[in-house]
Protein backbone atom coordinates (compact mmCIF):
# COMPACT_ATOMS: atom_id res chain seq x y z
CA UNK A 1 0.00 0.00 0.00
CA UNK A 2 1.44 3.71 -1.12
CA UNK A 3 1.11 6.35 1.01
CA UNK A 4 -0.32 9.41 -0.31
CA UNK A 5 0.43 13.05 1.51
CA UNK A 6 -0.09 15.94 -1.31
CA UNK A 7 -2.04 16.45 -4.45
CA UNK A 8 1.43 15.82 -6.13
CA UNK A 9 1.87 12.69 -4.16
CA UNK A 10 -1.74 11.48 -5.38
CA UNK A 11 -1.68 12.53 -8.85
CA UNK A 12 1.77 10.83 -9.32
CA UNK A 13 0.17 7.23 -7.70
CA UNK A 14 -2.46 7.96 -10.22
CA UNK A 15 -0.94 7.64 -13.42
CA UNK A 16 1.19 5.28 -11.98
CA UNK A 17 -1.87 3.19 -11.76
CA UNK A 18 -3.34 4.30 -14.90
CA UNK A 19 0.25 2.80 -16.53
CA UNK A 20 0.07 -0.52 -14.86
CA UNK A 21 -3.23 -0.84 -16.06
CA UNK A 22 -2.10 -0.07 -19.51
CA UNK A 23 0.68 -2.78 -19.56
CA UNK A 24 -1.68 -5.27 -18.32
CA UNK A 25 -4.07 -4.22 -21.53
CA UNK A 26 -1.08 -3.97 -23.65
CA UNK A 27 0.20 -7.34 -22.75
CA UNK A 28 -3.60 -8.97 -23.81
CA UNK A 29 -3.27 -6.68 -26.75
CA UNK A 30 -0.28 -8.28 -27.93
CA UNK A 31 -1.90 -11.82 -27.34
CA UNK A 32 -4.03 -10.84 -30.03
CA UNK A 33 -1.41 -9.10 -32.65
CA UNK A 34 -1.59 -12.90 -34.34
CA UNK A 35 -4.71 -12.33 -35.96
CA UNK A 36 -5.32 -11.11 -39.21
CA UNK A 37 -8.47 -11.79 -39.80
CA UNK A 38 -9.96 -11.17 -36.30
CA UNK A 39 -10.19 -7.46 -34.51
CA UNK A 40 -10.30 -7.17 -30.98
CA UNK A 41 -11.87 -4.52 -28.51
CA UNK A 42 -12.52 -4.31 -24.66
CA UNK A 43 -14.94 -2.29 -23.23
CA UNK A 44 -14.80 -2.98 -19.19
CA UNK A 45 -14.48 -7.04 -18.65
CA UNK A 46 -15.90 -7.33 -22.17
CA UNK A 47 -14.09 -8.55 -24.86
CA UNK A 48 -15.44 -8.06 -28.05
CA UNK A 49 -14.08 -10.07 -31.21
CA UNK A 50 -14.73 -9.37 -34.87
CA UNK A 51 -14.66 -11.65 -37.91
CA UNK A 52 -12.78 -8.65 -39.90
CA UNK A 53 -13.08 -9.71 -43.72
CA UNK A 54 -15.32 -7.52 -45.10
CA UNK A 55 -14.04 -7.78 -48.81
CA UNK A 56 -15.46 -11.56 -48.62
CA UNK A 57 -18.66 -11.00 -46.92
CA UNK A 58 -16.75 -12.24 -43.49
CA UNK A 59 -16.30 -15.86 -45.77
CA UNK A 60 -13.91 -18.14 -44.19
CA UNK A 61 -10.51 -19.21 -46.18
CA UNK A 62 -7.22 -20.31 -44.90
CA UNK A 63 -6.70 -17.68 -42.60
CA UNK A 64 -9.99 -17.34 -40.88
CA UNK A 65 -10.38 -20.76 -40.42
CA UNK A 66 -7.07 -20.87 -38.72
CA UNK A 67 -7.10 -17.95 -36.73
CA UNK A 68 -10.20 -19.53 -35.52
CA UNK A 69 -8.65 -22.60 -34.46
CA UNK A 70 -6.80 -20.69 -32.05
CA UNK A 71 -8.41 -17.89 -30.68
CA UNK A 72 -10.70 -19.50 -28.14
CA UNK A 73 -7.62 -20.84 -26.35
CA UNK A 74 -6.13 -17.49 -26.11
CA UNK A 75 -9.31 -15.74 -25.13
CA UNK A 76 -9.78 -18.17 -22.01
CA UNK A 77 -6.32 -17.05 -20.64
CA UNK A 78 -7.17 -13.67 -20.86
CA UNK A 79 -7.13 -12.04 -17.66
CA UNK A 80 -8.83 -8.61 -18.53
CA UNK A 81 -12.07 -10.23 -20.22
CA UNK A 82 -15.17 -12.08 -18.01
CA UNK A 83 -17.28 -11.98 -21.20
CA UNK A 84 -17.17 -11.93 -24.99
CA UNK A 85 -18.83 -10.67 -27.63
CA UNK A 86 -18.46 -12.45 -31.11
CA UNK A 87 -19.85 -10.71 -34.20
CA UNK A 88 -18.67 -9.85 -37.84
CA UNK A 89 -17.54 -6.71 -39.19
CA UNK A 90 -19.43 -4.53 -41.62
CA UNK A 91 -23.15 -6.34 -43.21
CA UNK A 92 -21.95 -9.96 -42.49
CA UNK A 93 -21.68 -12.38 -39.48
CA UNK A 94 -19.79 -14.92 -41.01
CA UNK A 95 -21.24 -16.16 -45.03
CA UNK A 96 -19.81 -19.33 -45.01
CA UNK A 97 -17.08 -21.08 -47.05
CA UNK A 98 -14.94 -18.69 -49.90
CA UNK A 99 -14.98 -20.59 -53.20
CA UNK A 100 -11.39 -20.26 -53.93
CA UNK A 101 -10.49 -21.88 -50.59
CA UNK A 102 -12.72 -24.83 -51.52
CA UNK A 103 -11.09 -25.68 -54.39
CA UNK A 104 -7.70 -25.05 -52.98
CA UNK A 105 -8.75 -28.09 -50.71
CA UNK A 106 -9.79 -29.96 -53.31
CA UNK A 107 -7.10 -29.54 -55.64
CA UNK A 108 -4.30 -30.17 -52.29
CA UNK A 109 -5.02 -33.14 -49.97
CA UNK A 110 -3.08 -32.09 -47.56
CA UNK A 111 -4.43 -29.12 -46.88
CA UNK A 112 -7.80 -30.18 -46.59
CA UNK A 113 -5.78 -32.75 -43.96
CA UNK A 114 -5.00 -30.01 -41.91
CA UNK A 115 -8.57 -28.15 -42.26
CA UNK A 116 -9.85 -30.76 -40.32
CA UNK A 117 -7.37 -30.56 -37.41
CA UNK A 118 -8.52 -27.18 -37.17
CA UNK A 119 -11.96 -27.80 -37.95
CA UNK A 120 -11.91 -29.79 -34.30
CA UNK A 121 -9.89 -27.41 -32.45
CA UNK A 122 -12.82 -24.62 -33.66
CA UNK A 123 -15.25 -27.15 -31.98
CA UNK A 124 -13.74 -27.88 -28.97
CA UNK A 125 -12.09 -24.49 -28.29
CA UNK A 126 -15.63 -22.84 -28.22
CA UNK A 127 -16.87 -25.90 -26.17
CA UNK A 128 -14.61 -25.64 -23.54
CA UNK A 129 -14.28 -22.07 -23.21
CA UNK A 130 -15.12 -21.29 -19.70
CA UNK A 131 -16.47 -17.66 -20.51
CA UNK A 132 -20.05 -16.94 -21.24
CA UNK A 133 -19.77 -15.61 -25.22
CA UNK A 134 -22.33 -14.23 -26.95
CA UNK A 135 -23.29 -14.09 -30.32
CA UNK A 136 -24.19 -10.99 -32.34
CA UNK A 137 -24.97 -12.22 -35.72
CA UNK A 138 -25.77 -8.73 -37.49
CA UNK A 139 -26.06 -10.37 -40.92
CA UNK A 140 -25.81 -13.47 -42.86
CA UNK A 141 -24.79 -16.83 -40.94
CA UNK A 142 -23.92 -19.22 -42.70
CA UNK A 143 -22.25 -23.36 -43.21
CA UNK A 144 -19.26 -22.97 -40.39
CA UNK A 145 -20.46 -19.40 -39.21
CA UNK A 146 -23.81 -20.81 -38.42
CA UNK A 147 -22.30 -23.09 -36.26
CA UNK A 148 -19.89 -20.89 -34.59
CA UNK A 149 -23.13 -18.40 -33.26
CA UNK A 150 -25.19 -21.45 -32.38
CA UNK A 151 -22.20 -22.92 -30.27
CA UNK A 152 -22.25 -19.55 -28.53
CA UNK A 153 -23.59 -19.31 -25.47
CA UNK A 154 -26.40 -16.97 -26.61
CA UNK A 155 -27.24 -15.87 -30.03
CA UNK A 156 -28.50 -12.52 -30.42
CA UNK A 157 -29.66 -11.12 -33.81
CA UNK A 158 -30.56 -8.43 -36.17
CA UNK A 159 -33.79 -8.61 -37.85
CA UNK A 160 -32.41 -8.96 -41.46
CA UNK A 161 -30.05 -11.83 -40.59
CA UNK A 162 -30.68 -14.95 -41.75
CA UNK A 163 -28.80 -18.04 -40.76
CA UNK A 164 -28.74 -21.88 -42.18
CA UNK A 165 -26.12 -24.48 -42.68
CA UNK A 166 -25.87 -25.10 -46.42
CA UNK A 167 -23.47 -27.82 -46.60
CA UNK A 168 -25.54 -30.02 -48.53
CA UNK A 169 -25.92 -27.22 -51.17
CA UNK A 170 -22.21 -27.35 -51.65
CA UNK A 171 -22.43 -30.86 -51.73
CA UNK A 172 -20.64 -31.76 -48.51
CA UNK A 173 -21.34 -33.81 -45.40
CA UNK A 174 -22.25 -31.01 -42.77
CA UNK A 175 -19.05 -31.85 -41.09
CA UNK A 176 -17.85 -28.45 -38.80
CA UNK A 177 -20.49 -28.80 -35.87
CA UNK A 178 -24.18 -28.60 -37.79
CA UNK A 179 -24.41 -32.12 -36.76
CA UNK A 180 -23.79 -31.48 -33.21
CA UNK A 181 -25.73 -28.38 -32.28
CA UNK A 182 -28.80 -28.35 -34.25
CA UNK A 183 -30.10 -31.57 -33.36
CA UNK A 184 -29.22 -30.33 -29.39
CA UNK A 185 -31.48 -27.07 -29.85
CA UNK A 186 -34.38 -27.77 -31.97
CA UNK A 187 -34.64 -31.24 -32.00
CA UNK A 188 -33.62 -34.22 -34.59
CA UNK A 189 -36.06 -34.01 -36.94
CA UNK A 190 -36.83 -30.39 -37.67
CA UNK A 191 -32.73 -30.30 -37.57
CA UNK A 192 -32.71 -33.04 -40.20
CA UNK A 193 -35.15 -30.53 -42.52
CA UNK A 194 -32.59 -27.80 -42.03
CA UNK A 195 -29.46 -29.59 -42.86
CA UNK A 196 -30.55 -31.89 -45.19
CA UNK A 197 -32.11 -29.15 -47.00
CA UNK A 198 -29.69 -26.37 -46.25
CA UNK A 199 -32.38 -23.96 -45.92
CA UNK A 200 -31.27 -20.59 -45.06
CA UNK A 201 -33.35 -18.88 -42.90
CA UNK A 202 -34.90 -15.39 -41.76
CA UNK A 203 -33.71 -14.84 -37.79
CA UNK A 204 -38.07 -14.30 -37.08
CA UNK A 205 -37.81 -18.03 -37.93
CA UNK A 206 -34.64 -18.96 -36.66
CA UNK A 207 -36.16 -17.63 -33.34
CA UNK A 208 -39.33 -19.21 -33.49
CA UNK A 209 -37.44 -22.27 -34.02
CA UNK A 210 -34.98 -22.35 -30.69
CA UNK A 211 -32.21 -21.20 -32.55
CA UNK A 212 -31.83 -17.57 -31.72
CA UNK A 213 -32.03 -16.08 -27.73
CA UNK A 214 -33.81 -12.99 -29.67
CA UNK A 215 -34.32 -10.82 -32.86
CA UNK A 216 -34.48 -6.61 -32.56
CA UNK A 217 -34.29 -3.96 -34.83
CA UNK A 218 -30.31 -3.65 -36.47
CA UNK A 219 -30.58 -0.62 -34.69
CA UNK A 220 -31.16 -1.99 -31.29
CA UNK A 221 -28.39 -4.77 -31.11
CA UNK A 222 -25.77 -3.46 -30.46
CA UNK A 223 -27.98 -2.29 -27.11
CA UNK A 224 -29.59 -5.31 -26.88
CA UNK A 225 -25.93 -7.41 -26.98
CA UNK A 226 -23.90 -4.55 -24.21
CA UNK A 227 -27.15 -4.76 -21.66
CA UNK A 228 -26.67 -8.96 -21.56
CA UNK A 229 -22.64 -8.82 -21.01
CA UNK A 230 -22.54 -6.13 -18.78
CA UNK A 231 -25.40 -7.62 -16.64
CA UNK A 232 -23.55 -11.38 -16.84
CA UNK A 233 -19.56 -8.84 -16.32
CA UNK A 234 -21.08 -7.62 -13.39
CA UNK A 235 -21.88 -10.76 -11.81
CA UNK A 236 -20.65 -14.04 -9.76
CA UNK A 237 -18.33 -14.68 -12.71
CA UNK A 238 -17.22 -17.78 -11.53
CA UNK A 239 -20.43 -19.34 -10.62
CA UNK A 240 -21.61 -18.23 -14.48
CA UNK A 241 -18.26 -19.37 -15.88
CA UNK A 242 -18.39 -22.87 -14.51
CA UNK A 243 -22.44 -23.15 -14.56
CA UNK A 244 -21.91 -22.83 -18.35
CA UNK A 245 -18.94 -25.61 -18.01
CA UNK A 246 -21.64 -27.90 -16.49
CA UNK A 247 -23.93 -27.38 -19.29
CA UNK A 248 -21.22 -28.26 -21.94
CA UNK A 249 -20.45 -31.02 -20.55
CA UNK A 250 -23.18 -32.85 -22.92
CA UNK A 251 -22.78 -30.88 -25.70
CA UNK A 252 -18.44 -32.00 -25.02
CA UNK A 253 -19.53 -35.05 -24.76
CA UNK A 254 -22.23 -35.35 -28.30
CA UNK A 255 -18.92 -33.55 -30.09
CA UNK A 256 -16.84 -36.41 -29.20
CA UNK A 257 -18.80 -39.08 -30.43
CA UNK A 258 -19.73 -37.95 -33.37
CA UNK A 259 -17.30 -35.14 -34.84
CA UNK A 260 -14.59 -37.88 -36.58
CA UNK A 261 -17.23 -39.22 -38.25
CA UNK A 262 -18.56 -36.61 -39.23
CA UNK A 263 -15.41 -35.35 -40.46
CA UNK A 264 -14.85 -38.53 -42.03
CA UNK A 265 -17.84 -38.32 -44.65
CA UNK A 266 -17.33 -34.69 -45.30
CA UNK A 267 -14.07 -36.03 -46.14
CA UNK A 268 -15.21 -38.26 -48.63
CA UNK A 269 -17.52 -35.98 -50.17
CA UNK A 270 -14.76 -33.03 -50.29
CA UNK A 271 -13.41 -35.55 -53.42
CA UNK A 272 -16.88 -36.02 -54.53
CA UNK A 273 -17.98 -34.75 -58.26
CA UNK A 274 -20.88 -33.13 -57.02
CA UNK A 275 -18.87 -30.65 -54.37
CA UNK A 276 -16.86 -29.61 -57.51
CA UNK A 277 -19.81 -29.15 -59.36
CA UNK A 278 -20.85 -27.10 -56.85
CA UNK A 279 -18.03 -25.11 -56.55
CA UNK A 280 -18.04 -24.57 -60.37
CA UNK A 281 -21.87 -23.83 -60.53
CA UNK A 282 -21.20 -20.95 -57.73
CA UNK A 283 -18.11 -19.25 -59.50
CA UNK A 284 -20.30 -19.39 -62.48
CA UNK A 285 -23.24 -18.35 -61.08
CA UNK A 286 -25.71 -20.91 -62.49
CA UNK A 287 -27.50 -24.14 -61.06
CA UNK A 288 -25.83 -26.60 -60.18
CA UNK A 289 -26.41 -30.04 -61.53
CA UNK A 290 -25.79 -32.98 -59.39
CA UNK A 291 -25.16 -36.92 -60.05
CA UNK A 292 -25.10 -38.43 -56.81
CA UNK A 293 -21.47 -39.10 -57.46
Amino acid sequence: MEWVRTTSDIETLTIKMQRQNLGKLGAETRRYQKYSTLQFHYRGRVLYVSIAHEKMRNAVDGALHEDLAHVFYDINQDENADVVVLTGHGRWFCAGGEMSWFQDLINHKEKWRSMIVEAKKILNGLLELEKPIIAKVNGAAAGLGASIALLCDMAYASEDAVIGDPHVKMGLVAGDGGAVIWPHLVGLNKAKEMLLTGRMLPASEAHRMGLINHVVPAAELDAAVDAVADDLASGATLAIRWTKTVMNLELRRINAAISDAAFAYETLTNDSEDHQEAVNAFVGKRAPIFKGR
